[in-house]
């Protein structure tokens, strides 16, 4: 029988707990594919992702619901960056979803080369309203990029004694699943966006980018993702296959659907999606197969 966890072993225990609760309240899609991902890591991507989405609800809709102005925001977004770095140095923080990004990140090996881009695109959601290509970029790259190189970290580091740094392919797998990840929400989400938040981030009409420019630059980054999802570790193919799958779905459906509403993937399609992946298909085995997808689009939130 396995003794029972005292002192930091039952804060860790405690805080990849608070991480998991987080994931399971904000995102079913999110939950499905990291069940697949191997116990090695799946806990450190809940935490990677628990602090992504505790941040990004800073600089949206709850904290102005909340009653913080901008300012405020901004001060509250810095001091969960500071608190963030200096647990990743210190190794302990009283905050339990900062507590467990850090150990992930200390495991996992990285610290402010990550953290700080990411922390810097949060706080452009607090003053930049709309994007041209480069600030797009910039932006992707903090707020999506990078958390697809800290998950990729976690998967080649945690458990190792010193964290290998991975290959030049597999980061810019990760950078382009990221990216394509971003697009895809920034396309479905375009209404809301633009109505409830005052944001645009995609530039379509107005400066020479078209809706099928977009379709365009997420399936290729789609298709550079998929080619390199081979080479990662076993224990972690299968959550990302899944992962992938489920965002080239909705890319797929966003090209039948131009009317401006939000595309989802129906429950049965994604577990469908997590089932191909579970036994061992290759990403984008669904669109090669025409097998899966194939239903009617339906325009409420996921």
């Amino acid at each position: 029988m396995r003794p029972e966890a005292t002192g930091i072993e039952l804060y860790d225990r405690t805080a990849d707990a608070a991480s998991n609760e987080v994931i399971r309240a904000y995102s079913t899609s999110f939950g499905i594919a990291s069940r697949l991902l191997g116990r090695r890591v799946r806990p450190h991507v809940r935490n990677i992702y628990a602090l992504v989405r505790v941040a990004d609800e800073i600089v949206d809709g709850p904290g102005e619901e909340a009653g913080m102005s901008t300012a405020e925001a901004r001060a509250v977004l810095d001091a969960l960056e500071t608190e963030t770095l200096a647990a990743v140095d210190r190794g302990f923080s009283a905050n339990l979803i900062v507590h467990a990004f850090a150990r992930t990140a200390r495991l996992s090996g990285f610290a402010a080369d990550l953290i700080g881009p990411f922390f810097a695109s949060m706080r452009t959601d607090l003053t930049v309203r709309s994007h041209d290509a480069v600030s797009h970029d910039e932006y992707v790259y903090g707020s999506a990029e990078v958390v697809g190189l800290m998950c990729l970290r976690a998967f080649v580091g945690v458990d190792r004694p010193r964290a290998p740094q991975p290959s030049p392919a597999l980061v810019e797998g990760a950078r382009r699943l990221g990216a394509a990840f971003q697009d895809v929400n920034f396309l479905r989400d375009r209404r809301h966006d633009a109505g409830a938040l005052g944001r645009d981030y995609l530039g379509i009409g107005g400066r020479s980018t078209t809706r099928t420019d977009v379709l365009d630059r997420i399936d290729a980054d789609l298709a550079a993702a998929a080619a390199v999802i081979p080479q990662l570790p076993k224990d972690c193919r299968r959550a990302v296959t899944a992962a992938h799958d489920l965002f080239a779905e909705l890319s797929a459906r966003l090209r039948r659907n131009d009317t401006g509403g939000r595309v989802r993937v129906p429950d049965p399609v994604k577990l469908a999606l997590a089932a191909r992946a579970l036994a061992g298909r290759a990403p984008g085995a669904r669109q090669q197969a025409g097998g899966v997808g194939r239903s009617p689009i339906e325009e409420t939130r996921a």
